[in-house]
């Protein structure tokens, strides 16, 4: 909505009852134009043939409702101005001549038309319709009162002596037109603002569609990277255990290293936060992600849980007792499903690097006819847990991940002090149908101590 000039409102697409094309505009105003002119005539001829009005006056008074009606084409208010002031002075000035008449045929004759003769009731609902259409629906009904108190003071007030009231009419047929106008103003409007909606719905769309993009890339980054920095810092760390006697420019190395990979997983983070951001250029909310469930697949050749032993055998030399079983007949997966295995059995060996050190961890790949369930849980660290600087995004990112696929993930720790992370991914990437959950058939994390310990 735009303001104009007196303080009224109008949309940016101004409706009108004339084409669009230059053409047929130009055509569509001679046509108006022409009978504008027969309106001009015709209402020249009763105003001295009912009126007894002078040929000045009669010229003026016919051709004032037609140069309104033209005129009413750009400007409506002037023109409803202009054709209600003639109408009223015509009014006024036929007053002296609605005086009894003779006897016509049969009966008295009741006297002309008046305060509003057919030519200035035509005139004036085009005039109020074309107003309608163009200015708020306020002003359009002030225009009417206006037509209507003006009729009233004329005709109530001040009357005349033999006349047929055409007042009621008048006003009858000017509020048709203000009505008519002002819903096809509405429908209008209504259509534009839907148009407006249609438009800001793409953009968000195409918004939402960037942000689930820069979410997939911050997973990938997070699971990919973060696991293979946080491998390289603990043999970093152990490897100086692992030597008799190391010197101090070997300690003094691996040191080092374990230094640059914290800093480098610090830095990790921190370009999560902008790539997980919806505004990156204010990434206050490093969480803010698009919803699961529509993100892209990526293109490149990604892993699957056939290289699932390379992955446990890089975490144990990382300094983990891991422990594989694979249960079930293996059964056909979609790639999405392979993928998003392996990615949450990488973060879950991943967290339990970080946070777990030296504890026993035991992955369960469990084939079902429905699909796929992964359990992965860990004792109790064995050696102190170093901090982890920044906020991580591994249990968010795991959780993404099943529901996108309509699966469903859970964490939680487990009654030894270890922690357990229990999924579900359909065989075919789509949610199964509601049906009820039988607690008995819930998996049960499978409690692990690493050898000498006592339940506690």
């Amino acid at each position: 909505m735009t303001a104009v000039a007196d303080g009224a409102e109008t949309p940016p697409t101004v409706p009108t009852l004339f084409p669009g094309h230059r053409r047929l505009r130009h055509v569509t105003y001679a046509l108006v134009s022409l009978a504008a002119l027969g309106l001009s005539l015709s209402g020249t001829d009763e105003m001295m043939r009912e009126y007894e009005l002078g040929v000045p006056l009669g010229l003026l008074a016919g051709f004032g409702q037609g140069v309104a009606l033209v005129l009413a084409l750009r400007r409506p208010f002037p023109a409803w101005t202009l054709s209600l002031t003639t109408a009223a002075v015509t009014a006024l000035a036929a007053r002296s001549a609605l005086d009894p008449r003779p006897a016509l045929h049969h009966g008295p004759y009741p006297g002309p038309d008046w305060p509003w003769t057919t030519t200035e009731v035509t005139v004036q609902a085009v005039v109020l319709l074309l107003l309608a259409l163009r200015v708020p629906a306020r002003r359009a009904l002030a225009a009417l009162a206006a037509t209507g108190l003006t009729t009233f003071v004329i005709q109530g007030v001040l009357g005349a002596q033999s006349y047929s009231s055409t007042g009621t009419v008048a006003v009858a047929v000017c509020a048709v037109a203000v009505l008519v106008g002002t819903a096809l103003r509405g429908r209008s409007e209504a259509r534009t603002q839907l148009v407006e909606q249609v438009t800001i719905t793409e953009e968000e769309r195409h918004h939402r569609t960037l942000l689930e993009e820069r979410s997939r890339i911050a997973r990938e980054l997070h699971d990919v990277v973060a696991h293979h920095m946080s491998v390289i810092s603990i043999q970093a760390q152990v490897a100086p255990h692992l030597v008799e006697n190391p010197s101090d420019e070997l300690r003094e190395n691996l040191d080092g290293i374990r230094q640059n990979a914290l800093q480098a997983l610090a830095e990790l983070r921190r370009v999560l936060g902008v790539l997980r951001a919806e505004n990156p250029d204010y990434p206050e909310d490093p969480y803010a992600i698009a919803a699961p469930g529509t993100g892209a697949a990526p293109h490149s050749p990604q892993p699957t849980l056939d290289r699932l032993d390379a992955l446990m055998a890089n975490t144990r030399a990382a300094g983990l007792d891991v422990h594989s079983d694979i249960r079930g007949e293996a059964r056909p997966l979609a790639p999405g499903v392979e993928l998003s295995a392996y990615r949450i059995i990488q973060e879950a060996l991943s967290n339990a690097l970080r946070h777990a050190p030296g504890s026993t961890v035991a992955v369960e790949v469990t084939h079902l006819p429905e699909g796929l369930q992964l359990t992965v849980t860990n004792s109790r660290p064995r050696q102190a847990v170093q901090p982890s600087p920044g906020a991580g995004h591994g249990l968010l990112g795991m959780r993404e991940r099943a529901s996108m696929l309509g699966g469903h993930l859970t964490a939680t720790r487990t009654l030894h002090g270890g922690f357990a992370i229990v999924a579900f991914l359909p065989r075919d990437g789509v949610a199964l149908p509601d049906e009820p959950v039988d607690p008995d058939q819930l998996p049960v994390p499978e409690i692990i101590f690493p050898a000498g310990d006592e339940n506690p």
